[in-house]
């Protein structure tokens, strides 16, 4: 677990909470919160097709096949887009929306409730991330960002705060995560 608390990747300015903000009686849009091109973004993006969000096969990844152009498509989604959608993953819809209505539930919770606060400089926590500088423009909302796998590289001071049934689920997810991994690993050296 030490490397755990000696670990970063990054940091990220401390400001305030945007679900604190919303409870204010604002006069008028605090004006990190404008951003004056997103209207000239939209109106020139209008007119262009958008190149589509890479969707991956699970059921093709594990497959015992010779055909690795899944995952192929695999490396480039990670390589150029940094995420990817996911389909015929075997995760029970029951599970998929429990984990939803957990998360909900979470960022339902009153601030005090909420103790994942980021430390400054640092992007693990409930808050903003990657704020760099005090005229940053930023978006009107609060994220829970953590790590949760590998295990070893969970902040202690964040993890076991977490609602128990969110941890739980989570849990659960790094489970699945862990037996498709390895039923991947099996397959592909014909084990």
């Amino acid at each position: 677990m030490e490397e755990a608390k000696s670990r970063k990747l990054g940091g990220s300015l401390k400001v305030p909470n945007v679900q604190e903000l919303a409870k204010q009686q604002l006069a008028a849009v605090i004006s990190r919160y404008i951003h004056d091109d997103i209207e000239k973004l939209v109106l020139s993006c209008s007119a262009i097709l958008l190149p589509q969000v890479p969707v991956i096969d699970m059921e093709r990844l594990l497959d015992n096949g010779d055909d690795d152009s899944e995952l192929q498509r695999l490396h480039f989604a990670c390589k150029e887009w940094g995420f990817f959608q996911l389909v015929n993953h075997r995760v029970n819809s029951s599970l998929v929306e429990k984990v939803k209505s957990e998360i909900r539930a979470f960022f339902d919770l009153p601030m005090e409730e909420k103790k994942f606060e980021q430390q400054e400089g640092d992007l693990e926590g409930y808050g903003q991330a990657f704020v760099v500088s005090e005229e940053q423009k930023l978006d009107w909302a609060d994220i829970l960002y953590m790590i949760t796998l590998p295990i070893t590289l969970r902040k202690p001071h964040l993890f076991p705060r977490l609602p128990l049934s969110l941890r739980c689920v989570s849990e659960l997810e790094d489970l699945l995560r862990g037996q498709l991994f390895i039923k991947r690993i099996v397959n592909s050296t014909g084990s």
